[in-house]
């Protein structure tokens, strides 16, 4: 990971400025003439530094260093004149009589290097929501950290679920309330896991088989059969949202089956199903294969919401602490350069092979780019159709907890924010976040909030996660009333 020496004064390392250095402007030819003496042993100190930078734990290392100096001059205009002025030699020996930076680097460079468990075996279902997870692999993410990752394809989350918990999988690529059901109890055995990032944020929709073009109005659902991928799903909980705020009660008035993702657009052809919400690719698939049509994006019920995660169970935090740091770290990493608009064609063309999504290139770049038919004669542009926010606010867990509690998969009150505190690791995900930013000016994440708790417009309504039960018994269609 290419990153920028805190020690060089001609990097602006916190982009508080604009300001570029002399030595930067001048023409090469020229730099070696005008250089002074300490300018030349500054730049034999960096240069050795710098090839340092494939070395274990020196990313973090930098970082460190970055934000150690960043308490000690306040700004960087402030550290590059220091730097100037004495050269970077006299800064690191003055500097390190008062900071430990050679016991810091030492202790993250002991951290990466004792990585407990370098083999590691990750599920993944074959969905554009684990594009993370699976161009990771294919780009080389995990190398990065050294790691020496296996991705598993996974036919649906019940087998995902139990490949986790009978300690198949180190880790999974997961839906986002599957951590809760599976510390709970709901549905399965409990056993401690947790959320540690969202993989994608938006990314579903809702599609109708094309016998269906005339009934867009979710009122007159009533008999329909809709196929979700997993009861502990945002699809089936944003289903159930959607259709009961057009007075459709999803119990009764119409039927939800759970159907495996790589299923639904057979299930859509034979009619065994009128529609589904779900995952891409299958939502594009439905219009490529000419049986469906997108009626809505899921990002207009709620504009990035939570969908998949990256989950891990807490036995395994507890006992290989490293690879958890490189292993998040790797995920980030591959997250945040998924977000980025002149990346999502590399991605599509990097999942689309057999032993990864087995796609067509061209629907994994429509699903990426936001570029797409509509099945009803649009080519639509939304950009954000999927995005890659990995933050996993406390609002997202608590939205999440409420809704299992209104539809009465959690079959009594609990206290939300204290088990969402428990299984959304959002504290040490902004930790590492945070960490990552500082010392790769290539990494701007725009998800971390303000707040603990931040307030979302979900579907025309204001969710206050300090008022949970207010909200939860607003709703007209709900199970804890009847």
């Amino acid at each position: 990971m290419a990153t920028n020496d805190p020690f060089d004064p001609n990097v602006n390392i916190w982009d508080e400025c604009g300001e570029t250095s002399e030595a930067s402007n001048r023409p090469d030819h020229f730099i070696d003439i005008l250089q002074s003496p300490l300018e030349r042993d500054s730049q034999e100190f960096l240069a050795k530094r710098a090839k340092e930078e494939d070395g274990p734990g020196v990313g973090v290392s930098r970082a460190l260093e970055s934000a150690v100096m960043r308490n000690v001059f306040g700004s960087d205009l402030n550290r590059r004149k220091f730097l100037k002025a004495v050269g970077s030699v006299a800064a690191y020996g003055i500097l390190s009589q008062f900071i430990p930076f050679d016991s810091l680097r030492a202790m993250t460079e002991d951290a990466v290097k004792n990585i407990e468990k370098k083999k590691l075996k990750v599920g993944f279902v074959p969905i554009t929501c684990a594009t993370p997870i699976v161009a990771g692999h294919a780009l080389g993410f995990y190398e990065k950290y050294g790691l020496d990752v296996e991705i598993i394809k996974t036919a649906g989350w019940a087998v995902s679920r139990d490949k986790c918990m009978n300690g198949e999988y180190d880790a999974s690529h997961l839906l986002a309330p599957m951590p809760a059901a599976m510390s709970m109890g709901l549905g399965s055995a409990a056993q401690d896991w947790r959320m540690v990032t969202n993989v994608n944020t938006n990314g579903q929709a809702i599609v109708l088989a094309n016998k269906h073009k005339d009934k867009r109005d979710p009122s007159k659902w009533k008999g329909m059969k809709f196929g979700v991928p997993f009861e502990y799903s945002m699809h089936n909980l944003l289903l159930r949202l959607y259709v009961s705020e057009h007075g459709i009660d999803p119990d009764k008035d119409i039927q939800i089956r759970v159907v495996p993702p790589p299923e639904m657009v057979a299930n859509l052809r034979a009619e065994n199903v009128d529609g589904y919400l779900a995952p891409d690719p299958f939502c594009q698939r439905a219009v490529y294969d000419g049986v469906g049509f997108i009626h809505m994006l899921t990002k207009e019920l709620w504009d990035q919401h939570p969908c998949c995660c990256f989950g891990i169970s807490q036995r395994f935090i507890n006992e290989n602490p490293n690879t958890f740091i490189a292993l998040t770290s790797a995920i980030l990493d591959a997250t945040a350069t998924a977000e980025k608009a002149d990346q999502r064609v590399h991605f599509a063309e990097a999942m689309a092979p057999r032993n990864y999504l087995n796609q067509p290139s061209a629907i994994l770049k429509q699903i990426l780019t936001g570029v797409y038919p509509d099945g009803l004669g649009n080519i639509k542009k939304v950009p954000d159709r999927i995005s890659f926010m990995p933050f996993p606010a406390q609002s997202m867990g608590m939205w999440i907890l409420g809704q299992l509690r209104r539809w009465d998969y959690i079959k009594e009150d609990v206290d939300f924010a204290k088990i969402s505190d428990n299984i959304f690791m959002s504290a040490e995900v902004e930790k590492r976040m945070n960490l990552m930013a500082e010392h790769n000016k290539n990494i701007k994440w725009t998800d971390i909030p303000d707040t603990k708790y931040p307030v979302y417009d979900i579907y025309g309504k204001k969710f206050d996660p300090t008022k949970i039960n207010d909200y939860i018994n607003n709703f007209t269609i709900t199970r804890t009333n009847g």
